[in-house]
C-alpha cells in the first residue's frame, strides 16, 4: 500500500512540475521556476543547464537582478532553465551551498554547480557568463 501511495505521490508531483513549467510560458515570455527545499535537488538534476537565483524579498540588489533573470529566462528558453530560491524560506538549500551574500546566481550542469556570480552585475556580464557556461 505504501508503494502505491508513493507512486501516486510521484505522479502528482511530476504533473505539478509539468503544469508549473507550462504556466510560466505566457505571451512568449518564460519565467524562472520557483524552487524550494523540497524540490530543489530533484528539479536541478533534471536540467542539463540551469541558473538559480538565490534571493530574498527585502534585498535591494536582488530586486535589481530579478528583471534581468526574467529577460534571460525568455532569451535562453530551450537552452538554459532558470529558477529562483528564496533564501529566507528555504534554509536547507541555502545552507547546502553556503549562500552568505545575495543575490547569488549559481550555474548548474546536470545537477552539479559549476560557476556562480555574487551580487548585482549588468545583464551583459551575465549573458557573457551564460555563453561561457554553455560552451564549456
Amino acid at each position: 500500500m505504501d508503494s502505491d501511495l508513493e507512486k501516486i505521490r510521484e505522479r502528482m508531483y511530476n504533473k505539478f512540475l509539468e503544469n508549473a513549467r507550462s504556466e510560466k510560458k505566457m505571451n512568449g515570455k518564460v519565467e524562472p521556476l520557483t524552487l524550494g527545499d523540497r524540490d530543489f535537488f530533484e528539479t536541478v538534476k533534471k536540467q542539463k543547464h540551469m541558473v538559480v537565483d538565490f534571493w530574498a524579498p527585502w534585498c535591494g540588489p536582488c530586486r535589481m537582478v530579478s528583471p534581468i533573470v526574467d529577460e534571460l529566462a525568455s532569451e535562453y528558453n530551450g537552452k538554459v532553465s532558470f529558477g529562483r530560491l528564496n533564501v529566507d524560506d528555504n534554509p536547507m538549500v541555502s545552507g547546502e551551498f553556503s549562500i552568505q551574500s545575495i543575490p547569488t546566481l549559481l550555474f548548474f550542469r546536470e545537477g552539479q554547480p559549476v560557476d556562480g556570480v555574487i551580487g548585482y552585475v549588468p545583464k551583459e556580464v551575465l549573458k557573457a557568463r551564460i555563453e561561457k557556461f554553455l560552451r564549456n
